[in-house]
């Protein structure tokens, strides 16, 4: 099962105003490993009643079930990188949706840009003892395979960081219930979707 299908209910005013703005558009969540983004993504999909889809699952399940490290190890990480940037567009031309993304997605600007025309994105910024708290005790991670996961999160979020920056929304993802994430991020978006929300109600009145 690749993709949460929400279940009818009721939403919230600034929901239906941000699913409202939203149209076609996925929200996309980005930023490092073990910053919650499939976790949060999923409730926040919930809350919105909107399909909930993981860039990741999707990519072992083209791959007949493989794992992200099996395929890492199989066919290295420019191939797995590649065959990320296809599964994202198609993903993002299905329709309003949340949608989290891996680690390294966002650094493509193929990628970046894709996102920019046909979606919303929020960057979930964690520190790096958070992620390492978080990933330390999980091998499905392939690139902190290495003597010294800690200097390694180090410098993936120096060298990342600078694009993660360049995302709609910016929400700090550390250790509070993941509600509170998601209240933050639903309240980001009501903020930056509202003008648009706002001229739609007025389109329709007239």
């Amino acid at each position: 099962m690749t993709e949460t299908t929400p279940q009818p209910g009721h939403r919230g005013t600034e929901e239906s105003e941000i699913v409202a703005a939203l149209g076609a558009r996925a929200i996309v969540l980005v930023g490092m490993m073990g910053a919650g983004k499939s976790t949060v993504g999923r409730r926040l999909a919930a809350r919105l009643h909107l399909p909930f889809r993981d860039a990741d699952v999707e990519i072992e399940a083209a791959h007949a079930g493989m794992t992200i490290p099996e395929i890492f190890a199989t066919h290295g990480e420019p191939y797995f990188r590649d065959g990320e940037a296809r599964v994202i567009a198609r993903l993002l031309s299905n329709g309003a949706s949340v949608l989290a993304t891996g680690g390294g997605a966002f650094q493509r600007e193929e990628t970046r840009q894709r996102i920019r025309d046909g979606a919303v994105s929020i960057w979930l910024s964690a520190d790096a003892d958070v992620i390492l708290r978080r990933v330390k005790r999980r091998s499905d991670r392939p690139l902190l395979q290495t003597a010294d996961p800690a200097a390694t999160i180090a410098r993936l979020i120096a060298e990342r960081s600078p694009n993660y920056q360049s995302a709609d929304i910016t929400i700090a993802s550390r250790e509070v219930p993941h509600e509170k994430i998601v209240d933050e991020c639903i309240a980001a978006l009501h903020g930056r979707l509202r003008p648009a929300a706002q001229s739609l109600q007025q389109d329709q009145i007239q």
